[in-house]
């Protein structure tokens, strides 16, 4: 199992966000947290778990709320352009096109 290369903490990726755009950078809850993996289906959740790509999420954010990324198309495309850019730091647009087949930038 491969840690994520999008968070160090283990916390909400999408609660720190919010906490971080109002000026907020103290610690968060980590109670009932679950794992998401940004790029999403069979086949692609394979590869999100190899290379990383994955966050903790609280259950608003994950599947309950209008905010939620099984919601939420809108939060789910920014969770996969924030994927792709921590991707593309480590390795390259080719190697992303080559593994996901679609750019999201």
């Amino acid at each position: 199992m491969a840690k994520s290369i999008m968070q160090k903490n283990k916390e909400c990726y999408l609660c720190r966000k919010q906490a971080a755009r109002s000026g907020y950078y103290g610690p968060l809850s980590t109670a009932g947290l679950e794992q998401h993996h940004i790029m999403h289906g069979t086949a692609n959740r394979k590869i999100s778990e190899k290379y990383g790509l994955k966050v903790w999420l609280c259950i608003r954010h994950h599947r309950e709320g209008p905010e939620a990324v099984h919601v939420n198309r809108n939060i789910d495309l920014e969770l996969i352009k924030d994927g792709q850019r921590k991707f593309e730091e480590l390795h390259s647009r080719d190697e992303w096109m080559s593994a996901f087949m679609k750019n999201y930038l």
